[in-house]
């Protein structure tokens, strides 16, 4: 109680100066989830980076958790990018949810070449956004894609194992999904990753 009086005291006396409170500025990428943008340094999607989703199983949300995003930004007439994803897309109900095919493309790719094309695609600077599945991927193949990103000012995403949550990783952001659609914050640069998990809206 003493160290407040006399800080309060300091204070008053002009002594020490109190600095205001910078909020943080608002994200040219949010991610469409309010309670993820408010917990995030950024205010949204780390620019111009690499997002790690690590999932316990295919089909818990981990697409509609890009959802705003990708409506977002196909609307803007901007290119989307899928990199051998693991299932047929559905267009119907990608178009039901907003998203403007146009915008929307696939990649068709052998596994041993998806890492080497979602880089390409990254560094081109030819599109917005770039969503990747890499099975086998260590640190250094995550790392050129943290590098491409950066390159070509694009936002990277790399689709997970949620076991793959115990080791590192040079994403700049990694957020973990589970079942319950709540999401964790695992690593945020420029920031504290958030100890309490965060609730997402139910999916559409």
């Amino acid at each position: 109680m003493g160290t407040v009086v006399a800080l309060d005291t300091l204070l008053d006396a002009r002594t020490v100066w109190r600095g205001q409170a910078t909020p943080a500025p608002d994200s040219r990428q949010p991610t469409g989830h309010p309670g993820l943008d408010a917990r995030l340094p950024q205010g949204g999607w780390p620019d111009s980076a690499l997002t790690e989703i690590l999932h316990p199983a295919d089909g818990v949300g981990e697409l509609s958790l890009l959802l705003p995003t990708l409506v977002r930004l196909t609307q803007a007439q901007q290119r989307v990018l899928l990199i051998a994803p693991p299932y047929p897309v559905h267009a119907p109900g990608w178009a039901h949810a907003g998203i403007a095919l146009p915008c929307l493309h696939v990649v068709a790719a052998a596994q041993r070449e998806a890492l080497w094309a979602a880089e390409q695609c990254l560094r081109s600077a030819a599109c917005a956004a770039v969503l990747c599945w890499p099975t086998h991927a260590d640190d250094r193949a995550l790392r050129r894609l943290q590098v491409a990103a950066e390159t070509g000012q694009c936002l990277g995403f790399a689709f997970r194992d949620a076991k793959h949550a115990r080791n590192p990783s040079p994403a700049a952001l990694r957020l973990q999904l589970d079942a319950d659609r709540h999401v964790h914050v695992l690593k945020c640069r420029g920031g504290m990753a958030p100890a309490v998990p965060i609730a997402l809206a139910s999916s559409h």
